[in-house]
């Protein structure tokens, strides 16, 4: 029986927006098993908190551990051993950070997730998506324009990234081949995206045949599909196809919004990761069409937040980092704080991602019977969102599956 007491914490609920009095919490077995005031002390350690604030583990929703580098075309020459090597490293500093779930939205597979699980990687709890599916000539398509080849049966980083699937059979088999590998939720492509060199941003992807079918298979096996989309109408027939949540969203309008929140959807933001390509990725190699579509995608970004709030779409908090710029990950708190409160954003990143990863009341929430994933901060974070900042250097103490990850108390 492993049992760990805090004492005198704060519990910060941003549901709420609140801050509790002086409390103890008591762990065991993984579990909050208490939260109260002079709680039993007899336990296999205790840690006192003198007044400090104690918040769920923070949740990603939008992470690819797997792509290190920001020109993805250069992945092709990274095999899976270097590229895993990298990938350990680049967990490890996100659950040092204080997020102690995150959700790969395309890349990862179930052998980096049991390594985090075995304890052979300490980094945070994986949902994992495989294999992103895309058209031939979307999104995920990264051949050049004078590869022929219908697939390619290669060993690198780029190719866990993404597979091709055209047609209702195919996309199906699919499908069904993703979730055979331990995927737990669908990632497809239905728009234009900003790192992929030949694709339209404004162009839908998929026919809603396929989309259809693809949330079909999914729902079967209990599961969602994820669906990278940027234009409104793109947004609109994932909606309508039963998409379950919408990454970036960025040129949503408030008919798509609307629909959205109708049907109870979730938009999944990653801000941060167009203010870090805005200054690298010329330097990356990426091409002037490239550069033009991530300055308009920038452009949307706040925008689509507002207009978001004002229907009540579900907002959930990602980064969608790539390369060497993971260590910008806390930044997103910082620029939705532009359009958003404290209370607002730590919701989206503890509450709502965990809703999203089908956790709800586990993650995301410090009561009796959850999950002991745990943050204690040196400040309030619903006043001061620069306690997140700074690589976890005001982060006193870190407890994921009830295990200190970090005790500097």
């Amino acid at each position: 029986m492993n049992e760990i007491l805090f004492n005198n914490v704060r519990i910060v609920d941003p549901e709420l927006e609140t801050v509790s009095g002086l409390v103890d919490v008591k762990i065991q077995d993984g579990q909050i098993a208490k939260i109260g005031s002079d709680l039993d002390q007899k336990c296999d350690m205790q840690i006192e908190g003198d007044g400090r604030y104690m918040l769920p583990g923070l949740i990603d929703c939008h992470v690819h551990p797997f792509l290190a580098d920001a020109n993805l075309s250069r992945l092709s020459e990274v095999p899976p051993t270097l590229m895993s090597a990298r990938a350990g490293r680049i967990l490890e500093g996100m659950l040092q950070r204080g997020f102690t779930t995150v959700r790969d939205a395309a890349g990862a597979d179930w052998g980096i997730k049991q390594a985090v699980e075995d304890g052979l990687i300490q980094g945070p709890r994986l949902f994992i998506a495989g294999r992103a599916l895309s058209q031939t000539g979307g999104h995920g398509d990264f051949r050049s324009r004078t590869d022929d080849r219908d697939i390619c049966h290669c060993q690198h980083a780029l190719a866990f990234t993404s597979r091709i699937a055209d047609g209702i059979d195919d996309v199906r088999r699919a499908v069904r081949e993703e979730l055979r590998k331990g995927a737990d939720q669908i990632k497809i492509m239905v728009s234009g995206g900003a790192s992929s060199p030949h694709d339209p941003l404004e162009r839908n992807q998929y026919s809603p045949s396929e989309i259809s079918v693809i949330v079909e298979e999914a729902e079967r096996r209990g599961t969602y599909v994820m669906a990278h989309a940027y234009g409104a109408d793109a947004i609109r027939v994932a909606l309508e196809c039963g998409v379950r949540t919408i990454e970036h969203g960025n040129m949503i309008d408030h008919a798509t919004a609307e629909l959205a929140a109708e049907k109870g959807a979730y938009l999944v933001p990653t801000l941060i990761t167009y203010e870090v390509l805005a200054d690298t990725a010329e330097d990356s190699g990426w091409s002037e069409a490239m550069l033009t579509k991530l300055s308009l995608v920038r452009e949307a970004g706040l925008e689509s937040i507002r207009i978001c709030r004002e229907v009540g779409v579900k907002l959930g908090f990602g980064t969608d980092l790539l390369g060497d710029s993971f260590d910008h990950q806390s930044r997103e708190f910082l620029i939705r704080s532009q359009v958003e409160s404290p209370a607002q954003i730590l919701y989206s990143a503890t509450r709502v991602n965990a809703e999203i990863v089908g956790q709800t009341g586990k993650l995301g929430v410090i009561a009796t019977g959850a999950i002991a994933d745990l943050l204690v901060l040196d400040r309030n974070p619903l006043e001061d969102l620069s306690v997140l900042q700074d690589q976890g250097k005001h982060i006193a103490a870190i407890v994921k599956d009830g295990n200190i990850i970090k005790n500097l108390l």
